[in-house]
């Protein structure tokens, strides 16, 4: 892979536009596509990097990347244009405060672009940011590729329509969403869920391969490691706590949970959460979780939060892509959100569906515990958490809709970063040089 500068252009890619290929030997710059890449928050830096991973599989390294991401996709080159930590906000009065800030990145960002003249703009999730960079790119002759498809099911239909006016291409992780597109012509694929594509490749889901693996003891078996790493004691009685990669969910949850994790250890003695984060937030978070009357252990890293997810015994999590990655490791689960009051009231108003959490969507009725708002309180936390603690039938149940769940994600061809990767190069191939 070729990294291409952000000070580089697509003729002239300057100093940073050259890196080695397999062999040791330099690439230059005009040795594969350039491809231009828009992450706007952790998850979609994740996604990010592994679609890089499989566009230099299947082009054998050539292949050069400029744009905006965070540490995982810096780790394939990336050179951002500007940290991604200034998108990271949730709610729709959260954002008003930083509207002035956004645009001026929207038009930093498709100016640099038109400069580098990619062969291909991908744009990760992030809709409010990278769906507004994309929409002003329409009719630039560069293929416009949109990955993650805005939650039109939910609310806001009309962006369908909209968004087949000016994308070429859309990439969607949920089997039930491309009909909500393909009605308006736009090229829409179900490439699959990140969260089914495990840590290595060809590494099944616990949850679809193994139920019983996910047993307690099956559990104690495999934590030891992780317990020596980070020195907690041998009976600790481990819960996964995850409170959000944005500042704003970690100032709203980490008190409630807190309270609630108090509460829980009335009944569970030796209580210990572990809280898995990213860069962004991880010193908030450790100054939050500090305040905790039960020990908590902060760790960082993708590999050290699926170790995570097989050492605990159940997760608190906060709403989001979280849950369906809690689900594919087979790890029972109680969701809690809370947003700024006036963005819930909008919410209730104008939300189409019945749940907030995939695992409870995919399948049309509650897997998983929802506590949204004021019915989030360290009273209900207890009373559904505390079930999936102990093997029993609350926690079989939950297991086996996992497997259900993990199915309707999976791909059948190949990995799901993969399969976008190929759309890709395949949208790239058929667009006419002439027209980029």
């Amino acid at each position: 892979m070729t990294p291409a500068s952000p000070s580089g252009s697509k003729a002239d890619a300057g100093p940073g536009a050259v890196s080695l290929n397999g062999t040791g030997a330099p690439e230059t710059a005009e040795e594969g596509p350039l491809i231009f890449l828009i992450a706007g928050e952790p998850s979609g830096d994740l996604l990010g990097a592994r679609l890089m991973t499989a566009l230099e599989e299947l082009t054998g390294g050539k292949v050069r990347f400029a744009g905006v991401g965070g540490p995982g996709m810096a780790a394939h080159g990336l050179k951002t244009l500007f940290p991604i930590s200034e998108l990271a906000i949730m709610g729709i009065f959260e954002t008003v405060p930083h509207l002035f800030s956004i645009y001026r990145r929207i038009k930093q960002t498709r100016a640099e672009i038109l400069r580098q003249r990619p062969d291909a703009l991908v744009t990760i999730d992030a809709p409010s940011f990278t769906l507004q960079v994309a929409k002003g790119l329409r009719g630039q002759g560069i293929p416009l590729i949109h990955y993650v498809a805005p939650q039109v099911w939910a609310w806001k239909a009309w962006r369908a329509k909209e968004l087949a006016q000016y994308l070429d291409l859309l990439l969607v992780l949920l089997p039930f969403e491309p009909p909500y597109f393909e009605k308006y012509g736009l090229n829409t694929k179900f490439v699959g869920h990140p969260a089914v594509e495990g840590r290595a490749e060809g590494e099944e889901p616990a949850s679809a391969s193994n139920p019983s693996a996910n047993s307690l003891a099956g559990r104690d078996e495999r934590n030891r490691d992780f317990r020596e790493r980070h020195g907690i004691a041998e009976q600790a009685r481990l819960i996964c706590v995850l409170p959000g990669s944005r500042k704003g969910e970690v100032s709203r949850l980490c008190e409630v949970f807190g309270e609630g994790l108090e509460r829980m250890s009335r009944e569970i003695p030796d209580l210990h959460a572990v809280v898995p984060t990213v860069a962004n937030v991880a010193d908030f978070v450790r100054a939050e979780t500090g305040k905790w009357p039960v020990p908590a252990t902060v760790i960082e890293g993708v590999d050290e939060k699926h170790d995570a997810f097989e050492a605990c015994e159940a997760a608190l999590a906060a709403s989001g892509t979280i849950a369906v990655e809690l689900a594919v490791a087979g790890l029972p689960t109680v969701i809690g959100y809370r947003v700024n009051p006036l963005t819930a009231w909008l919410a209730s108003h104008i939300l189409k569906i019945k749940f907030v959490s995939l695992p409870n969507l995919l399948l049309g009725r509650l897997v998983v515990p929802e506590l949204l708002q004021h019915y989030m309180t360290p009273e209900t936390i207890v009373s559904r958490l505390a079930p999936l603690m102990k093997e029993g039938a609350a926690r079989q149940k939950q297991l086996g809709d996992f497997t259900e769940v993990v199915k309707l994600l999976t791909p059948h061809e190949e990995r799901p970063s993969m399969v976008a990767a190929r759309q890709i190069l395949s949208q790239i191939e058929h667009t006419p040089a002439t027209d980029r």
